[in-house]
C-alpha cells in the first residue's frame, strides 16, 4: 500500500514541478511582451505586432496545459472540478455536492436511475406501405396528365 501512496505522490510531484516551469515560462513571456512593445514605442517604425501575438498565443496554450496538469493532479488525489463552481468534488459524485451541477465525464458513477433512464424505448415503427401508396398515386396523377 505505501508503494501505491508513492507512486501518486511521485506523480502529484512531477506535475507540480511541470506547472512551475510553465509559470516561470509565462513570466519570461509577459518579460518579453514587455520589451517588445516598448521597443515599439520608441521606434514607431518597428512592427512587433506578430512577436507580441506570438508570445501571447503561447502564454494561453501555456495556461491551458496548467488547467490540464491541474486536472491531473485532482484526478490523483481522487478529485474533480466542478465545471460551474469550481469546487472540488469525489471522483465517483455524479453531481457537484456545493451547486447541484451535473457532471457529465466519464470518470463519474451513474445513478442506478439514470441508468434505467437510457435504456433505448422502442419506437412505434412507420409502414412502408404508406410511402408506396402515396408514390403510386404520384405516379397515377402524372399518367392522367
Amino acid at each position: 500500500m505505501p508503494i501505491f501512496a508513492d507512486t501518486k505522490q511521485k506523480n502529484i510531484a512531477n506535475f507540480q514541478k511541470s506547472i512551475q516551469e510553465k509559470k516561470n515560462t509565462i513570466r519570461r513571456n509577459y518579460d518579453e511582451i514587455g520589451h517588445l512593445y516598448y521597443g515599439q514605442y520608441k521606434d514607431i517604425n518597428i512592427d512587433c505586432t506578430k512577436d507580441i501575438n506570438a508570445k501571447c498565443d503561447a502564454i494561453t496554450r501555456l495556461n491551458e496545459e496548467i488547467e490540464e496538469l491541474e486536472i491531473k493532479i485532482l484526478r490523483e488525489r481522487g478529485l474533480k472540478r466542478c465545471p460551474v463552481c469550481r469546487t472540488e468534488n469525489n471522483l465517483s459524485y455524479a453531481f457537484c455536492f456545493k451547486c447541484g451541477a451535473r457532471f457529465d465525464d466519464e470518470d463519474s458513477v451513474p445513478a442506478p436511475e439514470a441508468v434505467k433512464a437510457e435504456e433505448p424505448k422502442e419506437e412505434p415503427k412507420e409502414e412502408p406501405k404508406a410511402e408506396a401508396e402515396d408514390t403510386e398515386a404520384e405516379a397515377e396523377d402524372k399518367a392522367e396528365e
